[in-house]
């Protein structure tokens, strides 16, 4: 087993009959070839959005030490046959920092799916981290229960914010990737809003006379058969009851740029929302030692790739 965070040269070494097949960290180097193969994998991604990912993963995000920056590959003769990309973010948990890994993109060629359990034990050994899925299929809901996951969100709650009954005084300020101040706002939350911004994502602040609320949102597009209504995910704020609380002023922002829903993870409806909650999709699983926040779906696959 290769040490997370070590020689991405050492790992795990099978003989096969068509090659030899080891499982080792993904380098810089190797994010063409990484990008070729999920592009075969997934029909309905282009190049370009592998690669996009790909380099954000590469400049853009601050990897705890001693942990992959893109994930693991099956190596065969310096080629991939098989990846598992994972994002690595350290999250601040009842007081505690904690590390979380979002378990993303998955594909393994054919000829090569017997070796594809070598990339889920490498990349889920360490018991100190809180993996996460954010994506499954309903299909593999099984087998991700049976690996030891439990389900942290049920489904989705798609709000309509202008409808909301926000207290009268709440005013919204747009954070843009080069904000350098905004005034009590910790630095922190400062650079994730500034750093969602430039993924593309609308990051915003509430204020009340006393508080200033984080948020991060995602332009999106929910399909239902022919129809693809305009929305928006929110990807962070610190509680959902900030949300809640600042709808309306966060509906006034939206609807200068088109959007009148927002939909966020949740576990049933959502008390003083107009909107509507279901099940259909949405469920997200995770494993180790603390739980995810619903409201905290920031530095995942969704944002770094995209929907």
């Amino acid at each position: 087993m290769a040490k997370a965070g070590g020689d991405a040269g050492f790992g795990t070494t099978l003989n096969a009959p068509m090659a030899q097949i080891r499982c080792r960290e993904i380098r810089e180097a190797d994010l063409d070839r990484v990008a070729d193969l999920l592009t075969r994998g997934f029909a309905g991604r282009s190049r370009d959005y592998w690669m996009q990912g790909l380099r954000r993963q590469a400049a853009r995000r601050d990897v705890p030490e001693g942990y992959p920056r893109f994930g693991y590959m099956l190596d065969r003769e310096g080629a991939p046959a098989g990846v598992l990309l994972l994002l690595y973010t350290r999250r601040r948990c009842d007081g505690e920092l904690t590390i979380h890994c979002n378990l993303s993109s998955w594909y393994v060629e054919p000829a090569f799916r017997n070796y594809a359990p070598m990339l889920t034990k490498m990349a889920q050994r360490r018991n100190e981290v809180t993996y996460f899925n954010i994506s499954p299929a309903a299909w593999t809901w099984p087998i991700i229960e049976a690996q030891g996951f439990s389900a942290y969100c049920k489904g989705l709650f798609f709000s309509f914010p202008l409808l909301a009954r926000s207290a009268p005084g709440i005013t919204s300020e747009i954070v843009a990737a080069d904000t350098l101040e905004i005034a009590g706002l910790p630095a922190t939350e400062l650079e994730l809003l500034a750093r969602h911004a430039a993924y593309g994502c609308l990051s915003l602040v509430c204020r009340t006379a006393t508080h200033v609320m984080p948020f991060v949102l995602l332009p999106m597009r929910i399909r239902r058969g022919w129809i693809s209504p305009p929305a928006m995910q929110l990807i962070y704020c610190r509680d959902v009851a900030d949300y809640v609380a600042c709808a309306g002023a966060i509906g006034k922002a939206l609807l200068r740029r088109g959007k009148v829903s927002v939909f966020f993870d949740a576990n049933g409806p959502v008390e003083g929302m107009a909107g509507f909650y279901t099940e259909k999709r949405g469920r997200k699983y995770c494993k180790g030692p603390h739980r995810p926040r619903l409201a905290d779906l920031s530095d995942t696959e969704l944002v770094l790739y995209g929907p």
